[in-house]
């Protein structure tokens, strides 16, 4: 075989190995389009099943542009600043809990977190409703003490699974603690912690539809009064809205994912 044939029959090889490949863990750029296409596809076609119902007062005194957007915007007002409180508690939390110096007291702050949990979350808005107020900070004040718990796990969950060995190596180099906790053991825990966001994300969405007993507004209002009305138009579309704005949601957080995730991984 002559040097040119050689050339030639590994000609695909060598484009293979020089050709610029997409980090691992990293999704091609198309198919970040997929869930929104869906999704405007669903509220495309509820748009078009409502138009062409005949709607009585109440039902257009819902379903109109004017209260769909203001009760999507309180809904994730709700959702934004909970989640938000969240990761500024659970997140140190979880760190300092996987701290050998705080290993005594990791069980039973578990155990406390857990009662959040174990609780009914329309229990809480009506305990809060009762010994504290009504309105849009009892609500938030809920579904903090009802998700705290996750995100507070897969961060220590994601900061354990860490290799030792790294950790060591790391530490051999000259790294101070807080530089191993900053450069090697958050970077590798990003993926399992950012689950723990989107689990609550998503809890918090639907959780957020009980804001409307207590004054809280959100689209929950919608179902309340699909449901009280004996309006199933009304109900279906404030159950869909929801289903939307939780996916939405978790789509918008998995690209954040995406973008914190270490390269590599």
């Amino acid at each position: 075989m002559t040097i040119t044939e050689e050339r030639t029959d590994l000609g695909t090889g060598a484009g293979q190995q020089t050709a610029p490949q997409r980090p691992a863990g990293r999704r091609p750029p198309t198919s970040y389009l997929f869930m929104p296409a869906v999704l405007g596809a669903v509220l495309l076609v509820l748009w078009w099943w409502v138009s062409g119902k005949e709607l009585d007062t109440r039902e257009r005194a819902r379903l109109n542009s004017d209260y769909l957007l203001t009760a999507t915007l309180e809904h994730l007002h709700l959702t934004v600043v909970a989640t938000a409180i969240v990761i500024v508690i659970a997140i140190p939390l979880g760190i300092l809990l996987t701290r050998p110096s705080l290993g005594a007291i990791t069980r039973p702050s578990i155990a406390v977190f857990s009662i959040g949990v174990a609780l009914p979350s329309i229990g809480i808005l009506v305990l809060f409703a009762v010994v504290w107020d009504i309105g849009f900070w009892p609500v938030v004040v809920a579904l903090v003490i009802y998700t705290v718990l996750p995100v507070m796990r897969n961060t220590m969950v994601g900061l354990q699974q860490v290799d030792p060995a790294v950790i060591e190596a790391a530490r051999g180099m000259g790294m101070t603690r807080r530089g191993v906790l900053a450069r090697i053991e958050l970077p590798l825990a990003v993926p399992v912690m950012m689950a723990g966001i989107r689990t609550a994300l998503v809890i918090m969405v639907g959780t957020a539809a009980l804001g409307t007993f207590v004054g809280a507004g959100g689209l929950g209002g919608l179902i309340v009064a699909g449901i009280g009305g004996g309006r199933p138009t009304i109900t279906l579309v404030g159950g869909v809205l929801i289903a939307v704005l939780a996916l939405l949601v978790d789509y918008v957080a998995g690209i954040a994912e995406d973008l914190l995730r270490p390269k590599g991984l």
